[in-house]
């Protein structure tokens, strides 16, 4: 499976941001997707996920409320939409992909969302 992280940029606090996930390859072993994401000089957290085929999201507690996960089945794409930003919002996210409920096995490259006070 091969992922694809885009949709990150600079954007202003209270502003809002919708992130991609394309898979490629294997999707058919796909049992979840996550999101991460890593500040600056901080280790990587876990924002979110999804269970694939039925579309169940998760999410840290932090992060209820103005995380919002999902999916496009047809589009082998997941979303994180990222409402009301903050500064501290700010950090690399990336998605990963759990093939049979054993971890994230396959992470891709991370998108920079920075987001200005």
């Amino acid at each position: 499976v091969q992922l694809q992280a885009s949709g990150g940029g600079l954007v202003q606090a209270g502003g809002s941001l919708r992130l991609s996930c394309e898979l490629s390859g294997r999707t058919s072993s796909v049992y979840a997707m996550g999101w991460f994401r890593q500040p600056p000089g901080k280790g990587r957290a876990y924002v979110g996920s999804i269970r694939w085929n039925e579309g169940s999201t998760f999410y840290a507690d932090s992060m209820k409320g103005r995380f919002v996960i999902s999916r496009d089945y047809a589009k082998n794409t997941v979303y994180l939409q990222i409402n009301n930003l903050k500064p501290e919002d700010t950090a690399v996210y990336s998605c990963a992909a759990d093939m049979g409920g054993e971890g994230y096995s396959y992470w891709g490259h991370g998108t920079q969302v920075t987001v200005s006070s």
